[in-house]
């Protein structure tokens, strides 16, 4: 739907409203970005209001040449309102185009029988597409790679990213982001037969050989957990986590870590493994990503994240692919808003 089809009086007051959106600085941030206290803004009386419950916060820690300042939450625009050059342009091409997983099970991941890609990332740009376009079919998937995220979106070949994708403060350098929408952390996978199983955490594996694939930070925690714990465990590498479960159930390799909504779909695929409910070790945020200039369709998206979580929809999304391997839904992040 273009704006044309609003009246001048409506255009002028929506130019109005959106310059001073604008003129915020920032958007929705990762609160483990920062080290500053803010006193928290309203939001608008037309936001969706905040589950009673929800996960702390991540640790605070520094992001070097971050600009800081509290961000509200935006209103929901009507389409036909909407007087946004990028909003705009998604409307006039009728649909949104999302960078996703295809081998993420539960996350994002390819039917093998049916060919459609499933799982939270793809009902959450559902979501989307619908908040937008009132249809959530509207969505063109494009399957990329991790190594793809960021200059995908800095070459604004996609719209949005929705790949389980963790916020950190380099990439909050060269990306948008959105509010949180998972919470995710580093824990362990193993077989069921291992004594109280599903407790262990990583450095109850004295002894154990622990897989965890080459070049990634699940590794990078195994080894300092192995140096760090007297006969802790045996460090066991494989090229991906879907090498780790090969390993694993060729028993050259006793569990598998990682970060849960990873070991999720290993779960789902072994029916002789589970989760460890043990803390994660780490904190992993994943936020929505956006080309850098795109702050007005984070923001949009920032209010469906809230709507989804609002409504019980977010619960449900959980529900649907998580809670079998990871137990029932949590309280979804607490949204943090700011740069």
């Amino acid at each position: 739907m273009s704006t044309q089809s609003s009246t001048r009086t409506g255009t002028r007051t929506w130019r109005r409203r959106f310059a001073s959106l604008a003129s915020v600085a920032g958007l929705a941030a990762l609160a483990g970005c920062s080290g500053v206290t803010y006193a928290e803004t309203p939001l608008p009386t037309t936001a969706a209001p905040k589950p009673t419950t929800a996960a702390p916060a991540p640790s605070a820690q520094t992001c070097s040449n971050a600009t800081q300042s509290y961000d509200p939450l935006p209103s929901l625009p009507s389409r036909a309102d909407v007087t946004d050059q990028k909003m705009r342009a998604l409307l006039t091409k009728g649909f949104i185009t999302v960078g996703v997983s295809a081998d993420t099970y539960l996350f994002g991941a390819r039917d093998p029988f049916t060919s459609r890609l499933e799982g939270f990332d793809i009902d959450i740009a559902h979501a989307v597409a619908k908040a937008i376009f009132g249809d959530p079919n509207k969505v063109q998937f494009r399957v990329i790679t991790a190594a793809e995220r960021l200059k995908l979106l800095q070459a604004k070949e996609v719209d949005m990213v929705a790949r389980n994708m963790s916020m950190t403060c380099d990439r909050w350098d060269d990306i948008a982001f959105s509010a949180e929408y998972y919470r995710s952390g580093q824990k362990v996978l193993v077989g069921k037969n291992l004594p109280d199983a599903a407790n262990l955490a990583l450095t109850d594996l004295k002894g154990k050989k622990v897989c965890a694939p080459t070049g990634t930070t699940s590794l990078t925690k195994l080894e300092q957990v192995a140096q760090q714990t007297s006969g802790g465990p045996e460090v066991v590498t494989a090229p991906n986590h879907t090498g780790c479960l090969v390993l694993f159930q060729q028993g050259k390799a006793d569990a598998i870590t990682g970060d849960d909504t990873v070991l999720a779909g290993l779960a789902a695929q072994d029916p002789n493994t589970v989760v460890t409910k043990a803390k994660a070790i780490t904190v992993e945020p994943y936020g929505l990503g956006f080309n850098k200039a795109d702050t007005y369709l984070a923001r949009y998206v920032n209010r469906v994240i809230a709507d989804l979580e609002a409504d019980g929809e977010w619960k449900a999304i959980y529900n649907r692919w998580l809670a079998a391997p990871l137990g029932p839904a949590p309280a979804p992040p607490a949204p943090v808003y700011g740069r």
